[in-house]
């Protein structure tokens, strides 16, 4: 039943840099009790940092309660009407559009879980047990060739296109987020990026900064530094969210004592 368990406690921190190219920084981030997002303003179209505020600040807003997956869903088709009715008064044909990535703190059935969510290129990975995972899956160009069979990942890291993307908020044909569900438990860490992170550092990279010591804002800090250092092509924005470590059975005893 519902209620029967103490939610698992959850930290998080982000960090966030305009990198060494851009003038301006088109990324937005959101952390609330429950949700947790990096939201992408595209950066050929007008108004992309707007486009990305509007993004963060829809899902922020669902922090209110028991959030469902339907939650989600629902902020963000309110963050893509809100978009498009903005961008009629843009003197420009291509609108403004933003890729967004979060999890949100879900229950499902009375059991505890994450709804990792996605449209476009910006990324959710998972840090567990030594492993680093990519949750979501990229809506982009070069992700329907690796998908097809056609490329590995040497040939697209070289793929001229490779940041054009298939799928975004700000259009009438965005389509809805990609979601997963996974078990929400101690011990889980979780990356939240812009492409901005991922277009400079491997996964090899990543892992190593997540494997090292520090708080999830001391980790998101480290994860932009690095990225900024290996090139800062684009923004670089990154969440970190931990779940807290489980009490060991002596741990217990003695806060019950």
């Amino acid at each position: 039943m519902p209620g029967n368990h103490p939610p698992v406690p959850v930290s998080a921190g982000a960090a966030s840099d305009v990198g060494r190219v851009r003038t301006a920084n088109q990324d937005a981030w959101c952390i609330t009790s429950q949700v947790f997002a990096v939201a992408d303003g595209m950066g050929g179209h007008p108004a992309g940092d707007r486009a990305s505020r509007i993004a963060v600040e829809a899902l922020a807003r669902i922090d209110d309660g028991s959030v469902t997956v339907a939650d989600v869903h629902r902020a963000l088709a309110t963050a893509n009407r809100s978009m498009i009715d903005e961008s009629r008064g843009l003197d420009s044909p291509r609108g403004m559009g933003t890729t967004v990535a979060g999890i949100a703190a879900v229950e499902v059935d009375g059991a505890e879980h994450w709804a990792v969510f996605n449209i476009g290129d910006s990324r959710v990975y998972q840090w567990q047990r030594g492993t680093l995972a990519q949750i979501s899956v990229d809506h982009s160009e070069v992700q329907e060739m690796i998908d097809a069979g056609r490329w590995d990942a040497s040939e697209a890291a070289v793929y001229p296109r490779r940041h054009v993307i298939t799928r975004s908020l700000g259009s009438p044909r965005a389509g809805a987020a990609d979601t997963w569900l996974l078990p929400r438990s101690a011990d889980q860490l979780f990356l939240i990026c812009s492409d901005g992170l991922t277009g400079e550092l491997d996964d090899l990279t990543i892992a190593a900064c997540l494997a090292g010591p520090g708080d999830p804002t001391e980790l998101a800090q480290h994860l932009v530094d690095e990225a900024v250092a290996a090139g800062g092509r684009d923004n670089v924005t990154a969440v970190v969210v931990r779940t807290a470590a489980a009490a060991s059975p002596q741990r217990l005893q003695e806060d019950q004592a």
